[in-house]
């Protein structure tokens, strides 16, 4: 499938059209409805939201209420590189609270925000299940594990030089 990046957003919007139809007036299917604007956006734009909610007859409070409840998704679009850190129990007992500090010092940033060159978004999320190599975060999916703050300098510029 095409990335939102290589596809122009005429043709998302001709595909939104279609993934609605196939779920109208199934109100149920809102979750696999955002899912593929998340998929394919990149993230849940008002004006998509708009859309949902007058196709599907839901109420964009709902939408709105699913979309900021589920960290699946995001309001603002993701950087290039998304980083995830886990703050579930062992990862932080194990100092996941520093590697987030240093994160958020180092870019600028505080959890579910993207710096403004759009390479780096920062999520905290519960659990990656791993905790026997916490504390663990997620680059792009990919594990990186047994993280601590002074890797973090280091971490950031090898996603820059990439």
């Amino acid at each position: 499938m095409e990335s939102a990046v290589t596809k122009c957003r005429c043709d998302l919007q001709a595909e939104l059209e279609e993934v609605i139809a196939r779920h109208e007036g199934k109100k149920d299917d809102l979750i696999e409805v955002l899912y593929w604007v998340q998929e394919n956006y990149g993230y849940v734009p008002k004006d998509v939201q708009l859309i949902i909610a007058d196709r599907m007859k839901v109420p964009l409070s709902t939408i709105y209420g699913v979309v900021t409840f589920y960290h699946l998704f995001s309001l603002k679009p993701k950087g290039e590189y998304e980083i995830s850190l886990c703050k579930g129990t062992a990862c932080y007992v194990r100092g996941s609270s520093q590697v987030l500090e240093r994160f958020e010092k180092e870019l600028g940033i505080k959890p579910h925000d993207t710096t403004d060159d759009n390479m780096f978004s920062l999520e905290v999320v519960r659990c990656l299940g791993a905790c026997g190599l916490a504390p663990v975060m997620t680059i792009n999916k990919e594990p990186r594990v047994r993280v601590k703050p002074d890797l973090v300098p280091g971490i950031i510029d090898e996603c820059r030089n990439k």
